[in-house]
């Protein structure tokens, strides 16, 4: 992306529009939609919102995903200068109608099985509701008249882009407003970084309620790209995917390829378009790493690294050539790499103070401004500069402001100037006096060459006490074979107490990632195999 003003998310998608009006942006199935006919669509849809309304509203619910109407809706979401609150339609209809009324939204357009969602509430308490049509399409022609009889386009980057609500500790989503100029800083680096240009074809792979659909979408369509989305049957065959659709770039998270890897779907050295892989949201396993080398022989790797609040990712680590030329990952997992152009981070220990391993701490522009309700930024947030004494956690006394830095709850270490990821916080378990991290126990498990994917669990055991369970997909392997091999790499008491194999792979969420509240339920109910 070259350097230029600043945009908003919908002002990247016009710019292009404009330049490129019959390049294709979006690729769903059979159907490709130009630039020209994506943005009469998501004018009309603007125009129909705020006709119905009667006002700009300041939030709309889009619960509808992977179709033209959804990616037409979420674009007319920002051509209003609306914030949007992407609602997943296999979530449960009580935890969407949550979400959507404690962030307020004015406006909810909706599809297919969820056109029914708001029914359930008073007529007072409904916000104005939108069926979209499926089937719909634009005439272009009226785009320009549309285009000036609404407000004008949105510039504003303090303005909400998104909000989305993530997993909180005391079981109730936590809200996370991200505004435009988050949005920007982050797309301006990674449309440099992974050459997004007129011709690239980038995947869809992550549903609109998680946060790296940013650069599916804006990273591609800012850059003038196509959106190529792939439905739930291509993620089991990605590589099919890859070559049919003549993909230049994939991103996802890594479980999907294990479980291409386990169904038998991952032939080797076909995905020869590819230019760049990138992979987040789960560490990344050499072996995986590896493997991808020999699907995509001519795509530079990418780990990228960064959770909701530090808007997508704010590290990275590439990977190139041979995986015989790769230096060896000393805990068995791609490092996170170095922070992203004016991103700051530091890394603190136990007492608060700079040192080459602890909690990753970060601030900058892609750093939120806090969360939906501001008394969950207390212990998020924390004071700290270097040379005055230890950091100060931040109790939501004082106002809350850029310099402060946002807590991941990751333990990251130094390495030959490099980050490298040991693991969450929350993941030291102390089992029988021994403090353990699970995530140099799963490193040693992924390490053994017929595990493709592995989680270790801390659970009460029969007496009471914590103990180590783990699970594994791949080829099974003898309990007490693969119980000696981690007794060969691993101290006595870092050897879980069982090693269950699950031939039908580890359980994952919507979003890719291993479910372990499934896991822990699978693994209680079972005696190791």
């Amino acid at each position: 992306m070259n350097q230029r003003q600043p945009r908003t998310l919908y002002q990247l998608f016009e710019d292009s529009a404009l330049r490129h009006p019959d390049l294709p942006a979006l690729e769903i199935g059979d159907e490709v939609l130009t630039y020209r006919e994506l943005r009469a669509l998501a004018l009309t849809l603007a125009d129909r919102i705020a006709r119905k309304h009667g006002s700009v509203p300041a939030r709309v619910a889009l619960a509808a995903n992977r179709s033209v109407a959804a990616y037409a809706g979420y674009l007319a979401i920002q051509r209003l200068g609306a914030g949007i609150v992407p609602l997943n339609p296999d979530y449960p209809e009580q935890r969407n109608l949550d979400i959507a009324q404690r962030a307020g939204v004015e406006v909810a357009l909706v599809a297919g099985r969820t056109a029914g969602l708001f029914g359930r509430l008073p007529e007072r308490h409904r916000p104005t509701v939108l069926e979209l049509d499926e089937a719909e399409r634009a005439d272009a022609a009226a785009a320009d008249v549309l285009a000036e009889s609404l407000p004008p386009v949105p510039t504003d980057l303090d303005r909400e882009a998104y909000l989305l609500f993530t997993s909180g500790s005391t079981g109730q989503p936590k809200g996370v407003p991200i505004r435009h100029r988050n949005a920007y800083a982050f797309l301006a680096h990674t449309m440099a970084r992974y050459e997004v240009a007129p011709g690239a074809r980038l995947t869809q792979t992550f549903g609109l309620t998680f946060d790296a659909h940013l650069f599916d979408l804006f990273g591609t369509w800012g850059g003038g790209a196509t959106m190529v989305v792939p439905l739930a049957a291509d993620l089991f065959r990605p590589v099919d995917f890859i070559v049919e659709r003549r993909l230049t770039h994939w991103f996802s998270v890594p479980s999907v390829v294990r479980e291409a890897q386990r169904l038998g779907n991952l032939p080797l050295g076909r995905a020869v378009t590819l230019k760049h892989s990138m992979f987040g949201a789960e560490p990344v396993t050499a072996q995986h790493a590896e493997l991808w080398r020999a699907v995509a022989p001519n795509a530079r790797i990418h780990n990228v690294y960064g959770p909701t609040e530090l808007t997508v990712c704010c590290t990275n680590h590439g990977l190139d050539g041979d995986s015989s030329s790769w230096p060896a990952f000393s805990n068995g997992t791609v490092p996170i790499g170095v922070a992203f152009t004016d991103m700051d981070l530091v890394l603190l220990d136990e007492d608060g103070l700079a040192a080459d391993e602890g909690e990753l701490c970060v601030r900058g522009p892609q750093r939120f401004d806090g969360y939906l309700d501001p008394r969950e930024n207390a212990g998020r947030f924390l004071s700290y500069e270097e040379g005055t004494g230890p950091a100060v956690g931040y109790d939501g006394t004082t106002e809350l402001t850029d310099r402060h830095w946002y807590r991941t709850g990751d333990r990251v270490r130094r390495e030959n100037g490099l980050l490298v990821h040991c693991g969450r916080l929350d993941q030291q378990v102390k089992v029988r006096g021994f403090r353990i991290e699970l995530g140099e126990v799963e490193a040693a498990l992924h390490r053994h060459p017929y595990v493709i994917d592995a989680a270790v669990l801390a659970l009460p055991g029969a007496d009471g006490e914590t103990e180590l369970l783990a699970a594994y997909a791949g080829r099974p392997v003898e309990p007490e074979r693969l119980d000696a091999w981690l007794r060969e790499s691993l101290p006595l008491h870092m050897v879980p107490a069982s090693l269950t194999h699950l031939p039908d792979g580890l359980p994952l969420n919507d979003n890719g990632k291993t479910d372990r509240k499934a896991l822990a339920r699978i693994l209680g109910t079972s005696e190791g195999s």
